[in-house]
């Protein structure tokens, strides 16, 4: 027998199986943990199909240097909101994780600059008239605090379909509303009063 040689011992009956399906829990172990590290549970970032069921969009979705994803749905014209400026959009927000909705509403006035950052950020990308499809990291929404009381939860990716009707300045908009309020002889949230305009 040469010294090289090292005697291997036999293998016992049932190892090999054992071996295996060690193998194979580790790697769905390590499939699981890569699943919820990139927002397949609902944290991170918007992952490449954010958009897959999106049909009817004119435009490939556009993946900004935030991370923030938006594609247009319906061209919109005219001037892109600023910080200063108040718009009024229809919207539905739902998690990625599920695609539960968690808000929706209609001709809502929403401060471009009073919004969590990536829905910000996504309106100044807008025009009037546009319809548009949006998908915001936590990172970008409420991280790992979550919001509306349980309805978003921590570290939750969202995303929006929002049709932007107008955009105006902050000034214009307080003085339409004064102008309303007037007309309508009542305060905010009075009796026949316009409501305030609603952050997020």
């Amino acid at each position: 027998m040469s010294i090289t040689t090292v005697p291997i011992r036999p293998i016992e009956k049932g190892s090999l199986i054992k071996l295996w399906g060690g193998v194979a829990l580790a790697v769905i172990a390590a499939g699981a943990l890569a699943w919820y590290g990139t927002g397949g549970a609902g944290g991170g970032d918007c992952g490449d199909d954010a958009f897959l069921e999106a049909e009817g969009a004119i435009g490939e979705p556009v993946t900004t240097a935030s991370g923030l994803q938006i594609q247009t749905v319906k061209a919109g014209a005219g001037a892109k909101p600023t910080d200063a400026d108040v718009t009024l959009i229809n919207y539905r927000g739902t998690l990625a994780k599920d695609g539960k909705e968690f808000d929706a509403n209609q001709n809502t006035p929403m401060p471009v600059g009073g919004t969590i950052p990536g829905f910000s950020e996504a309106l100044k990308m807008m025009q009037p008239g546009g319809s548009y499809r949006i998908c915001i990291p936590s990172a970008l929404a409420y991280g790992p605090e979550g919001a509306g009381q349980g309805r978003i939860p921590p570290n939750a990716v969202l995303r929006f379909e929002i049709d932007l009707k107008a955009a105006m300045p902050m000034a214009e908009f307080q003085a339409r509303m004064q102008q309303m309020q007037g007309q309508q002889g009542g305060g905010p949230g009075g009796p026949g009063g316009a409501p305030p305009p609603q952050g997020r």
